[in-house]
């Protein structure tokens, strides 16, 4: 057992206590900003996560990326979480401490709620959710009485018990009052009706062609992947949005979320992939998008330069040809309806057969520059500004009730399409080529339908075999409509995505 000093021990007894109810002040005070604002970037989490994010080294996040995935994410949220606890926990500590030195110990609750406010309204830019934090950490110093003399027994206990029933309280009131407040566009862009008649007869096309595979999501993704820097995604309000056109241009052009809604609507079906995934990993999906073609917004300009940089509402930048804006759109709704704001409500940018980074969400400015520069994932060590590797992916294997097998999955090879998928039940001796689904429509522009051949999305595959006797390794490979066969070397995701034939052994 390790002995403590008279010293220690009396600062311990001092100031433990008043650590602990500290800490039940932040969380309340956490806890009373969701509470106000919900997961927006007005919640008091939202800076010091992108303060994480931003100063978090690049080897960190390069391996939260390919080895941790998602549970990266959620790791760093929670860091972001623990560390605004503390902040705002030790803010609430020295305004209870400030009134015992003011000799009012009686208005610790209230000196609580300044000491709180000061730091939480700043950092936020929200005097709401500031407010609302103050209260909770104050809630807490008040019931749990702080008083900052030296605190022993069961007093001290009693009193770190009472602010942490208080504290689990406010959190949960606040994630009952919080919950889904701000996660997607305001009602007024929703349109009551649902999808128009070109999108419905679309996405019914999308249905009728999707395989009935066990395990393969259909054409139209159910669940579409997310990935971006943030931990709270931002929410920009359409009324304040804009769109520009800068740099190297005859003439700087600006819209508003009118002038894109009002154009001719075009729709597609794109597929996203992200660079960071694994080579069989899920961060692959399909939607139909709607939107205006970016030549329509950049033509007015008259933009003469080899590069874009492109910028976003959140702080996100990229930068790339600008010939692969030559197809682009600026999409604002997702499968008939307005983009969610995990996808970039307003609006995104969408580049064919690039993959997802370049993408960008809730984007602002495209600006034409005739020298090279470096985006944000490049300045941290990622190639993924280029077109996507052709992949066939293996997500499911199944045993069917004839005794056959089942193997199926997705492959995507970006605007030159897939034309085919290879599977082979031995280990690569044998290939036999699997069923695949139809191609997704081509465009629609104003109910006028383009050529199929042009669409930018994947295809699902399946094929049913008879196994043999003991386990078997299943390899599948995919070959684009110019005849290029997927690599057949495996590469990591870092630093320009994964490539390799994907294979899995199959048990009896």
């Amino acid at each position: 057992m390790i002995a403590v000093s008279g010293p220690l021990r009396r600062i311990v007894a001092r100031w433990g206590p008043r650590a602990l109810v500290g800490l039940a002040a932040g969380v309340a005070a956490v806890a009373g900003s969701y509470a106000a604002v919900g997961f927006t970037p007005g919640f008091v989490v939202a800076p010091v996560a992108k303060f994480v994010t931003v100063t978090m080294p690049d080897a960190v996040v390069r391996f939260a990326i390919t080895t941790l995935g998602d549970l990266g994410d959620q790791l760093a949220l929670a860091t972001a979480v623990g560390l605004s606890v503390g902040l705002l926990g030790a803010a609430a500590t020295a305004g209870a401490v400030l009134a015992r030195q003011a000799e009012v110990p009686r208005l610790a609750g209230p000196f609580a709620a300044l000491g709180t406010v000061a730091v939480a309204a700043p950092i936020t830019g929200s005097i709401e959710s500031g407010v609302a934090a103050g209260i909770g950490a104050a809630v807490v110093v008040r019931v749990a009485s702080i008083d900052p003399g030296p605190e022993t027994g069961f007093a001290a206990r009693r009193r770190v018990l009472a602010s942490g029933v208080t504290a689990l309280g406010a959190g949960l009131f606040g994630v009952a009052l919080g919950h889904g407040r701000g996660p997607g566009p305001p009602a007024d862009v929703v349109p009551s009706d649902g999808p128009d008649p070109d999108q419905r007869d679309l996405l019914s096309v999308a249905d009728e062609r999707t395989l009935a595979v066990g395990g393969v999501e259909p054409l139209v993704s159910e669940d579409f992947y997310e990935v971006d820097i943030n931990q709270v995604d931002p929410a920009p309000s359409p009324d304040d949005w804009t769109f520009e056109v800068t740099g190297e241009v005859a003439e700087s052009v600006t819209y508003d979320y009118d002038d894109l809604t009002g154009r001719p609507a075009e729709h597609r079906f794109v597929t996203l992939r992200c660079v960071g995934e694994s080579l069989n990993g899920e961060k692959m999906d399909t939607a139909l998008w709607t939107g205006v073609p970016v030549s329509d917004l950049t033509d007015p300009a008259s933009p003469d330069a080899e590069r874009v940089f492109v910028r976003a509402a959140d702080g996100y930048y990229q930068e790339f040809p600008a010939a692969a804006l030559d197809d682009a759109l600026i999409a604002y709704e997702m499968n008939g309806d307005p983009l969610p704001r995990g996808h970039g409500f307003p609006a995104r940018l969408l580049v064919p057969g690039h993959w997802g980074e370049i993408n960008v969400k809730w984007v602002t400015e495209i600006e034409f520059r005739h020298e090279n520069a470096e985006g944000y994932w490049e300045e941290r060590g990622w190639h993924g500004t280029g077109p996507v590797e052709t992949v066939a992916k293996l997500w499911t294997v199944d045993h069917l009730d004839d005794g056959r097998v089942e193997v199926g999955g997705h492959a995507y090879a970006g605007t030159r399409g897939v034309d085919r998928v290879e599977v082979s039940t031995d280990g690569g001796d044998t290939w036999t080529e699997a069923t695949l689904s139809d191609p997704l429509p081509g465009r629609v522009v104003d109910g006028e339908r383009t050529t199929e051949r042009a669409t930018d999305a994947w295809r699902q595959w399946v094929h049913r075999y008879d196994p043999p006797d003991g386990s078997h390794d299943v390899v599948v490979r995919a070959v684009d409509r110019d005849g290029n066969l997927q690599p057949r070397d495996e590469t990591g995701a870092f630093p320009s995505g994964a490539t390799g034939w994907v294979s899995r052994t199959v048990e009896p």
